[in-house]
């Protein structure tokens, strides 16, 4: 059986990627603990595309309201998602603005859409340029080389697992943390076990709010806990580390 080839990394010294866990969100508002890293990512942006793709259709307008509330929150005036304008404009759309964010939801529906819209190439372009770019959750998920270790069923079929690599590692969103000892331990069970499969693939599983981000170069944590799967034992992250196994 041939092994998959995890996708060259893409990269630049201007490129700045940040990845949250997920539950990024109190009501409409970013919660208080992500809002300083998302204000050093986004905070000089003047308008923001949303990537609402892994949001059910009926759901869109909804998020589109809560994160145009939480953008305006932390000083950035505009937040447009794609799904408010025909296809075929979203690429200008995307070239246009200064800052992309990709949201939480089906990690499957997301990068099918990103890549049959022709997005998914748009946003690599833009973010090696040095736009803003990040996502939550499932569209953490997407920023890294592969999707393998997203949380979510297959609720559609995609033509390849390859993502946007732009971060340097497999994201696994919404790891648990050790005092949930079941959840914590099947997920690590999950994520060793991939990595049997796959040992040249580097995970980075976050909690609930965590982020991580990729700038000048370097890859930090603002916002823990995270774990780094590399070896066969995680390194346990906490905020304000630094992930020298990721720089790029």
């Amino acid at each position: 059986m041939a092994e998959h080839a995890t996708p060259e990394l893409l990269t630049s010294p201007q490129a700045k990627i940040l990845v949250c866990g997920g539950a990024m969100m109190n009501g409409n508002h970013f919660a208080d603990s992500v809002i300083p890293a998302m204000t050093e990512h986004y905070g000089e942006s003047k308008h923001v595309a949303l990537v609402l793709h892994s949001n059910h259709p009926g759901d869109r307008d909804k998020m589109e309201r809560r994160l145009k509330e939480a953008f305006a929150q932390i000083g950035v005036p505009q937040a447009t998602s794609l799904h408010q304008m025909e296809e075929s404009k979203t690429l200008d759309f995307l070239r246009e603005v200064d800052a992309i964010f990709v949201g939480g939801g089906d990690t499957f529906a997301l990068l099918r859409d990103l890549r049959t819209t022709g997005q998914l190439e748009v946003i690599q372009q833009q973010a090696l340029k040095g736009i803003p770019t990040g996502g939550t959750s499932a569209g953490a998920n997407v920023q890294g080389p592969v999707i393998g270790t997203t949380n979510d069923f297959p609720v559609n079929d995609i033509a390849t697992r390859d993502a946007l690599s732009l971060f340097p590692a497999l994201i696994n969103p919404h790891h648990p943390k050790p005092e949930d000892e079941q959840g914590f331990a099947s997920r690590e069970w999950k994520i060793h076990n991939y990595r049997r499969w796959n040992p040249n693939e580097i995970v980075l599983a976050l909690g609930d709010r965590s982020i991580a981000v990729l700038k000048d170069g370097k890859v930090t944590l603002p916002l823990g806990p995270a774990w780094l799967y590399n070896s066969e034992e995680a390194r346990y992250l906490v905020s304000g580390d630094a992930i020298p196994e990721l720089d790029p």
